[in-house]
C-alpha cells in the first residue's frame, strides 16, 4: 500500500516505523529535510510517477510504501461512532481524524463493500492506522447489535435536542449530507440530538457535524 503527503509520511515514520518498507521522494528536499528518513530505504521519483500515486492529488513530494493490513475488531468500548451510508472516502477519513483525536473507541463504517484505505489514512492524517475501525455492511443489523450489547443510539437528525444524556456506552450515528438518516434508522435510536444553525444556511459538511457532535458526547467539559 502507497500513502502520500507530508503529514502522513511524517506521522507513520514517527509512530510505526515497523510498517515501512520504503519512502519515495518526488521533490528536491534539503538534507536536513531528508534527516528524518535516515533509517529508512529511500527512493527518488520524477514527477510523472508522482502524480500516478496520488492520482493527480497534493503529495507534496512524500510517499510512503507501507505494510498495513487492517486488524479486525469486536464491537466494545464506552463511546461509538457509526457512519451511515457516508461514501465519501474524504468525509470519513476527517470523522476518524476527530474521532481518534477526541477519545472515540470505535468507528464503524456502514454501506461500503470496500474501503479505501490509502484514501482514509491519507484524510485522518495517519490516525485511521490507529483508530479501530470496523466495516459493517447492513446498519439496522448493527443497530440490533448495538441494542443487545446496552448501547444506548443517539442519531443526528433535525428536530433533535441540543444536547442529550450520554451513559457509558454511546453510540453516535450519523447519515450522509445527501440522505441523513433513512427512516427505518430513526425508528431505532434512542434519542436525537441536533446542531441548531444560528443563520438561514442549508447544512454542514458532515465531517463538521461530526466534529460538533462527537465532541458533544465524549467532552465532559458541559
Amino acid at each position: 500500500m502507497i500513502v502520500y503527503s507530508k503529514r502522513v509520511v511524517e506521522y507513520i515514520i514517527k509512530k510505526h516505523p515497523e510498517i515501512v518498507k520504503e519512502i519515495l521522494i518526488s521533490k528536491k528536499k534539503s538534507k536536513n529535510e531528508l534527516k528524518k528518513f535516515k533509517n529508512f530505504r529511500i527512493k527518488f521519483i520524477d514527477n510523472k510517477l508522482a502524480q500516478k500515486l496520488s492520482h493527480n492529488q497534493n503529495h507534496q513530494g512524500y510517499f510512503a510504501k507501507i505494510d498495513f493490513t487492517p486488524n479486525e475488531y469486536e464491537i466494545t468500548g464506552e463511546k461509538i461512532v457509526v457512519l451511515d451510508n457516508i461514501t465519501d472516502m474524504g468525509n470519513i477519513g476527517n470523522i476518524v481524524r476527530t474521532s481518534y483525536a477526541l477519545g472515540i473507541d470505535l468507528v464503524i463504517i456502514t454501506g461500503i463493500k470496500e474501503l479505501k484505505w490509502p484514501n482514509i489514512i491519507r484524510a485522518s492524517a495517519g490516525a485511521a492506522i490507529d483508530m479501530r475501525i470496523i466495516s459493517f455492511f447492513n446498519i439496522l443489523e448493527l443497530l440490533n447489535i448495538l441494542k443487545t450489547k446496552d448501547y444506548k443510539i443517539i442519531g443526528a437528525d433535525m428536530n433533535g435536542k441540543c444536547r442529550v444524556d450520554t451513559p457509558d456506552k454511546t453510540a453516535l450515528v450519523l447519515g450522509s449530507e445527501g440522505e441523513g438518516l433513512s427512516k427505518r434508522v430513526k425508528e431505532k435510536l434512542d434519542d436525537i440530538i441536533t446542531i441548531e444553525m444560528k443563520r438561514d444556511f442549508d447544512s454542514l459538511n458532515v465531517a463538521s457535524a461530526a466534529a460538533i457532535l462527537i465532541d458533544r458526547i465524549s467532552n465532559e467539559c458541559r
